[in-house]
């Protein structure tokens, strides 16, 4: 094996030039490979770590308006949801669905204020799966529990940015005391979210300054074991169903209530995801594929130049296996060698492009992970195998008697 390695260093060593410039167009194409991966990834890590992935497994329904008459019913029938429609939704056993909750939006602005500031906002009362099903990331304290639902305590969760108005520092929130009108609350968390200002409330105290009305503004129905955007349409239209038959509308009417699937949106994205790293794959191989062609070119003038000497080891009893192993391995070091180079290389711009789009939202950490970097190690393999394996053929069709007598 050291002879065989010896004789392949030999070999590059003779050609040092065709070799380099060959070697040149596999780290090109192997370094835009890399990189093209890299940003592929930091795309879909950008949109796993958003909002839209957060709480995907959810269906926020509303009510609505019907479009269609039914069983005596005239179009355009006002559609309200209710308290018990969470628990006759629950009952229901629909396949697919782990949980129901509901949410309540009081409609008056209050002012929070301390002593020292106010801010203005509305209360939304929830239960504790709403720090899930909104998308919030808490960033001190903590959330609404069921013990603040059972007692119905006043405390509330805040948006950072309105902590920082009313206590400077948002970790100095938690604890504080702050005044909605003649009312006392204690806040108890503090949050961060894209585009909501709410103040959260526990589901129980919300129904209490809402003169306990029945009426809530969404249900939010949690989603399980679905893997599919079928299987998430068909919990979509079970719901819907289950809805007709509880208020007494069309099932085939979508105004009857709306619904946000967000899985059949999580998953639509998901694919869309797949296909652009499938694209980036094909446009990265047909990149490879002219750095690998150059390789087999290259071996098959090296198979021409060396015709007489594999004469030689073929009229001296070397086997045709040994040539064809020596070729082959020949093409696979080069493509390996230039290969790792195209690898680093990729590897260090995509650390370079983490640092010059960190503060980017729709790309983030555009790296490769362990499994991207074996699979390209797997075709760098097969690739100069591949390269390798024509001509070595070529080679064992040589016979002895005529590779002897060429020059």
């Amino acid at each position: 094996m050291i002879d065989l390695f010896r004789e392949i260093s030999q070999s590059l060593s003779h050609n040092k030039l065709r070799t380099a410039l060959t070697g040149v167009a596999v780290a090109w194409g192997i370094f835009m490979l890399i990189v093209l991966l890299g940003m592929a990834g930091g795309i879909v890590n950008a949109f796993n770590s958003s909002g839209m992935a957060a709480g995907s497994n959810y269906l926020t329904v509303w009510g609505g308006r019907t479009e269609k008459a039914y069983q005596g019913y005239k179009e355009g029938r006002r559609i309200r949801l209710y308290d018990d429609d969470q628990q006759k939704v629950a009952e229901a056993h629909t396949p697919g669905v782990a949980n129901v909750s509901a949410s309540v939006s009081l409609s008056s602005t209050v002012n929070i204020s301390t002593s020292s500031d106010y801010v203005s906002g509305s209360f939304t009362g929830v239960y504790p799966d709403a720090l899930t099903s909104d998308n919030l990331k808490l960033l001190h304290g903590r959330f609404i529990n069921q013990s603040d639902i059972a007692q119905k305590r006043k405390v509330l969760v805040m948006n950072k940015n309105n902590a920082e108005v009313l206590f400077k520092d948002p970790a100095k929130a938690v604890g504080q005391q702050v005044s909605a009108g003649s009312l006392g609350f204690t806040v108890v968390g503090v949050y961060d979210a894209d585009w909501r200002s709410n103040f959260y409330i526990p589901f129980s105290t919300a129904r209490m300054l809402n003169s306990d009305s029945r009426s809530v503004s969404q249900l939010n129905i949690e989603i399980e074991g679905i893997n599919s955007e079928e299987e998430g349409q068909r919990v979509e239209d079970d719901v819907r169903a289950t809805l007709a038959q509880i208020k007494q509308f069309d099932p085939q009417d979508q105004s009857g209530v709306w619904i946000w699937n967000r899985i059949r949106q999580y998953m639509q994205t998901q694919s869309g995801l797949s296909i652009l790293s499938w694209v980036v794959w094909i446009i990265g191989l047909f990149t490879m594929l002219s750095g690998i062609v150059g390789v087999s070119n290259i071996m098959f003038v090296s198979v021409k130049e060396r015709t007489h000497e594999i004469g030689i080891r073929r009229a001296i009893g070397a086997k045709p296996r040994a040539i064809l192993r020596q070729i082959i391995l020949e093409s696979v070091v080069i493509t390996t060698m230039f290969g790792y180079i195209g690898i680093v290389l990729g590897i260090i711009v995509n650390q370079g492009l983490a640092v010059a789009f960190a503060e980017q939202e729709w790309i983030k950490d555009p790296s490769i992970d362990i499994s991207i970097a074996i699979q390209v190690t797997v075709v760098l393999i097969i690739a100069g195998a591949l390269a390798g394996l024509f001509p070595a053929l070529k080679a064992l069709k040589v016979k002895p008697v005529e590779a002897l007598r060429t020059e």
